[in-house]
């Protein structure tokens, strides 16, 4: 499996989109999180916006950074439990090409050892969508944390071994 990595770390192109209907970007605590930690890693940030929890709205966004040839990766926050206004899965999932099922999964996992049982309430997942890797996290910071340090950090360095996500995504020219 070694063939899916590399010797130095390649720089990302990510996009963060916080889902919210209470946020605005002063309180919006996860998606700063994300912005500071995705720059801290050494990617870069071509794109942070905070929209209502609107399936469609939600496809607008996103299909306009999957049609981009700058945006690789998307990082959503927010939308993914079970009430009434959480559309997140129900807006993405059409447009994955694949889902990466083990993401959410994964996910799952690692937050048991946080919350127990509360963890079968997300519906945090991930798929490519036009050589866009997509990762749809809950709408808490400390569910940012957990994403992005213990799963996503990793997947998106060129250098992580046995294998990592960096191949996959689309190459950007320039």
């Amino acid at each position: 499996m070694g063939h899916c990595t590399n010797t130095q770390f390649v720089p990302l192109n990510i996009a963060v989109l916080t889902l919210s209907d209470s946020r605005d970007f002063s309180r919006d605590t996860s998606g700063q999180f994300l912005e500071d930690n995705l720059l801290e890693a050494g990617h870069t940030l071509v794109d942070r916006k905070l929209i209502k929890d609107d399936k469609y709205e939600i496809r607008s966004v996103l299909s306009q950074w999957i049609a981009s040839d700058e945006v690789q990766v998307i990082i959503t926050t927010g939308g993914t439990g079970f009430t009434v206004r959480d559309n997140t899965p129900e807006a993405v999932k059409p447009l994955f090409d694949r889902e990466i099922e083990g993401f959410g999964e994964l996910f799952r996992h690692v937050t048991y050892t946080e919350l127990g049982t509360a963890t079968v309430q997300s519906r945090a997942l991930g798929g490519f969508a036009n050589q866009t890797a997509i990762f749809c996290l809950p709408g808490s910071t400390g569910a940012c944390r957990t994403g992005w340090t213990k799963i996503i950090k990793e997947q998106l360095d060129a250098t992580h071994r046995p294998c990592n996500f960096v191949m996959h995504v689309k190459k950007i020219s320039g």
